[in-house]
């Protein structure tokens, strides 16, 4: 089962003008957004950067996002933390406890101790990073890790991990690499997956589909969607574009 993921990543040259500047500018945009695709919205990933670039205000409109956005579409918080564990711990009471996000990606370059206190929150999703849609991905996440890949490696520890947590692990997979993509379906056909990299990024929602072969996925999609226009009519053309995505993903 595929759904739609709308990528929350208020950019402040690219809103258009008539939301306004600044850190309301971009809150109105943001409620625009969501007021336009909630009903194809199958989740929604603010990318905690985006927001914090506006300073104190963009961090207010982050952590107000579970009043704007409906109870029943849940939020993954992308802020790709990983730090010791009681640091880790900290983090994912921020974003579980007060945030009251339903899942956030998470850095595993740090090892178990960075990764498990994410997972004691039960109902929740830890997305770990595994192979991501970048470029420079290559750099560490292709190396090899005795005699496999390191994004292979994180994928099979990341399950062990998860073990007797009430929480459910998950990973980042790029909408970059559908071969990959098919693999790891066949590794972990139950494992829910992040797949950002769609539009922008080069990512075909079509392929992506075929290669994940029916498994339990968020496909996000951010600026084809939030930036479809600059225009007075960018509220009806973000609608016309989700809905556009949410059909190719067959929802």
């Amino acid at each position: 089962m595929t759904g739609l993921c709308i990528g929350l990543d208020p950019d402040p040259k690219k809103i258009p003008a008539h939301y306004g500047t600044g850190a309301e500018g971009m809150e109105n945009f943001i409620e625009s957004v969501i007021e336009s695709t909630s009903h194809v919205a199958r989740a929604y990933k603010p990318n905690f950067a985006f927001f914090e670039q506006y300073g104190p205000e963009g961090v207010n409109v982050l952590y107000g996002l579970r009043d704007m956005i409906p109870i029943e579409i849940p939020i993954i918080g992308d802020a790709k933390r990983g730090d010791i564990g009681n640091t880790s711990r900290a983090y994912a009471r921020s974003v579980f406890h007060t945030m009251h996000f339903n899942a956030i990606t998470v850095n595993p370059f740090m090892g178990s101790d960075s990764v498990r206190p994410f997972l004691e929150y039960e109902g929740t999703t830890v997305y770990v990073l595994a192979l991501t849609s970048n470029a420079g991905s290559a750099d560490f996440q292709r190396s090899l890790c005795g005699s496999e890949l390191m994004y292979k490696r994180v994928i099979k520890s990341s399950i062990a991990y998860a073990i007797d947590q009430p929480g459910t692990v998950g990973f980042v997979v790029g909408a970059t690499h559908p071969d990959e993509l098919r693999e790891i379906r066949d590794m972990v056909p139950e494992s829910p997956l992040l797949i950002p990299g769609v539009g922008a990024q080069g990512g075909d929602a079509a392929a992506i589909v075929a290669a994940n072969n029916g498994g339990p996925a968020f496909i996000n999609v951010s600026r084809g969607i939030l930036y479809a226009t600059t225009e007075s009519d960018h509220a009806s053309q973000t609608r016309m574009k989700a809905e556009e995505y949410a059909k190719i993903l067959n929802q």
